[in-house]
């Protein structure tokens, strides 16, 4: 099948991948007169009153905003709020089917940091928990530290940390499988935006001691000049060893390949100079770092790649449903890296004897994963205090 010409035959008979359905029947003046005025007069004093009243008397509890300004869509770039609404509609689909939770796309037109945030917290009173995506680095840094800072519900920004969680299960598998301990091994990431300086941050909380970072200007090391303040902060803390040079330099002894970046830019060559038992996580979307047959045929032990067509797909989708499932059930005020370390525990442990070099993480649709992922979530959040419930 080709799924780009399909799905775009798909989106026009669909017309969206969501809508809205009432959960009360106002099909007689009693049920209109409970769900709708005077009866709705008592639960708005309530909440007047009280304002946590919006989480038990209205579906706040359970809704989530899917934020985007378009500029950081899939892996074709800044193509605009509008044109990002299939995905966001898609993921808000994802988050009802997978999680239960009731997620709205909501496309900003700025790519203004403080109008951002300020629509954002201005907004933050309907909703349990925020979701942003698909935002631009370093301005995703920034939109989602204020938020945190500002607000008392989930913020999470999956391209970051949603990427970073699965990304550890996956390996946490692959090293079981080629016989490697997170803490010997060297991890070279290929794509130094929100992606890859998020799943650099998580891994080094994880244990590994050796990474490498490149963008498409070579190897990131500390004392060198930078486009960002988030590249300085992330060559800080990260390539010991003070390499310099191309992604090429950096493959060679490596472990680990994390990709991130864009399609083609990975040769078989570089493949065969890295470690014995080498991992590849090539995660370009739609089309790959390095293909999965190039990768294996060039002495890869395991492959990784974004796509549901190929064994080992590691996609976000395994971690945004039920983490936000959990962060919502015990009324947790952040996101917090026991959260996120515990969501990416259960996803690692719920492949157990069935663990293959081409099944290294459950099945996107399989339910098991995303309940394990909510529970995971909700016993951390109530662990480390940021629980409500």
């Amino acid at each position: 099948m080709d799924y780009r010409k399909e799905s775009l035959k798909k989106h026009a008979e669909w017309r969206g991948k969501i809508e809205m359905v009432p959960r009360v029947e106002v099909d007689t003046r009693e049920k209109l007169s409970l769900a709708y005025t005077p009866g709705v007069a008592e639960p708005c004093l309530a909440i007047q009153r009280d304002a946590e009243q919006s989480f038990a008397l209205t579906r706040r509890w359970n809704t989530v905003p899917v934020i985007t300004d378009g500029t950081a869509v899939l892996g074709l770039g800044d193509i605009g709020p509008e044109a990002g609404m299939p995905v966001m509609e898609g993921k808000c689909a994802l988050f009802k089917a997978y999680g239960g939770v009731d997620a709205f796309p909501l496309c900003i037109r700025s790519k203004d940091v403080d109008e951002i945030v300020r629509t954002i917290e201005l907004l933050a009173g309907s909703f349990g928990g925020i979701n942003l995506e698909d935002i631009s680095a370093p301005r995703c840094f920034e939109i989602e530290r204020r938020l945190k800072e500002d607000l008392d519900i989930p913020v999470f920004h999956d391209d970051q940390h949603g990427t970073a969680i699965v990304l550890a299960a996956a390996l946490t598998n692959a090293l079981r499988l080629v016989g490697k301990r997170a803490e010997d091994i060297t991890v070279v990431i290929n794509g130094a935006g929100a992606a890859g300086i998020a799943i650099a941050r998580f891994l080094l909380s994880y244990g590994v001691k050796e990474i490498v970072l490149c963008d498409r200007e070579g190897i990131l090391c500390e004392g060198g000049v930078f486009r960002n303040r988030a590249h300085g902060e992330i060559a800080a803390c990260t390539n010991r060893r003070h390499l310099t040079g191309t992604l090429a330099d950096a493959l060679k002894g490596a472990d680990v390949l994390v990709g991130v970046s864009v399609a083609g830019c990975v040769s078989k060559e570089m493949v065969a100079s890295m470690a014995e038992r080498a991992i590849v996580f090539s995660l370009a979307n739609p089309v790959p770092e390095i293909s999965r047959e190039d990768a294996l045929s060039a002495g890869a032990a395991v492959v990784g790649t974004g796509s549901s067509e190929k064994p080992n797909q590691i996609n976000n989708v395994l971690v945004f449903p039920g983490l936000f499932r959990g962060a919502l059930d015990v009324r947790a005020t952040t996101v917090n890296a026991e959260m996120m370390l515990a969501a990416s525990r259960a996803i690692a442990g719920c492949v157990g004897d069935e663990l293959s070099v081409d099944r290294i993480l459950p099945y996107a649709y399989e339910k098991r994963a995303h309940e394990a992922v909510a529970a995971a979530v909700a016993e951390a959040a109530r662990r480390s205090g940021v629980a409500k419930r």
